[in-house]
C-alpha cells in the first residue's frame, strides 16, 4: 500500500500533462469541426471538396503517424519547415485530427434536421444565419451528444499516444517506475486514473443528455 501511495504523486503529476492536451485539444478541436462541417456542406464544390479531402486523409491515417509527421517531417516539408516544440507538436496533432471527426459528427447532425424547418425560418424572414444559428445548431447538439461523448472518451485515451514524443503523461510516468522496479503496480495505478476522468466525462455526458432530453 505504501509503494501505491508513493505512485500517486508522480502518476498525478503526469495526468496533468494528460489533462492539459486534453483540454487544449477540446477547446480548439470542436469550433474547428463545426466550421469544417458547414465548410464541407458549403454549395461552394471547391470548399466542399478540399475540406473532404482533409477530412479523409486524417481519419484515414493513425494518429500517431501525424503525430510523427508533424514532430518530425514537418521542418522537412518545402515552403513550409516548421518546427514545433513537443507539446505544441501535440496539440495541432491531436486538434486537427479530432477535429475531421468532430466535423463528421456535426455534419450527420445538421443533415438529420428536416428540411421543413429551414422552409419555416426563410417564411419567417430569417436568414440562413440566423436559421442555423437560431434551430439548426441547437437541435444538431442535443442529436450529436452521444457520439461527441464516444470522441471525448477516446480522446482521453489517445493522449497515452504522446509517449513516442517523449512528454512525461500519465503512461510515460507509470512505465518509468514499471521499468526501475520491474512490477506492473504503476500500470494498474495509471489505468485507476483513466478510469476516473471516463467516469468523469461519462457522468458530465449522461447529465447534459438528460438535460436537453428534459427540454424536449
Amino acid at each position: 500500500m505504501d509503494y501505491i501511495i508513493s505512485l500517486l504523486p508522480p502518476l498525478a503529476q503526469g495526468s496533468l500533462v494528460t489533462l492539459k492536451l486534453f483540454a487544449i485539444t477540446l477547446v480548439l478541436a470542436l469550433p474547428l469541426g463545426l466550421a469544417l462541417a458547414l465548410a464541407r456542406l458549403s454549395r461552394w464544390r471547391a470548399l466542399h471538396h478540399a475540406v473532404s479531402g482533409f477530412i479523409w486523409l486524417m481519419r484515414g491515417t493513425p494518429l500517431m503517424l501525424q503525430l510523427l509527421f508533424v514532430y518530425y517531417a514537418l521542418p522537412f516539408v518545402p515552403y513550409v519547415g516548421i518546427r514545433l516544440a513537443d507539446f505544441p507538436a501535440a496539440v495541432v496533432a491531436f486538434a486537427l485530427n479530432y477535429a475531421a471527426y468532430f466535423a463528421e459528427i456535426f455534419r450527420s447532425g445538421i443533415q438529420s434536421i428536416d428540411r421543413g424547418q429551414y422552409e419555416g425560418a426563410k417564411a419567417l424572414g430569417m436568414s440562413y444565419p440566423q436559421t442555423m444559428r437560431r434551430i439548426v445548431l441547437p437541435q444538431m447538439l442535443r442529436r450529436s451528444l452521444p457520439p461527441l461523448a464516444n470522441e471525448t472518451i477516446t480522446l482521453v485515451k489517445d493522449t497515452s499516444l504522446i509517449y513516442v514524443l517523449a512528454l512525461n503523461d500519465l503512461l510515460r510516468a507509470a512505465r518509468g517506475f514499471v521499468q526501475r522496479d520491474f512490477t506492473i503496480t504503476p500500470f494498474v495505478v495509471a489505468a485507476a486514473f483513466y478510469l476516473l476522468m471516463t467516469l468523469l466525462l461519462t457522468w458530465i455526458f449522461q447529465r447534459l443528455e438528460k438535460r436537453y432530453a428534459e427540454q424536449d
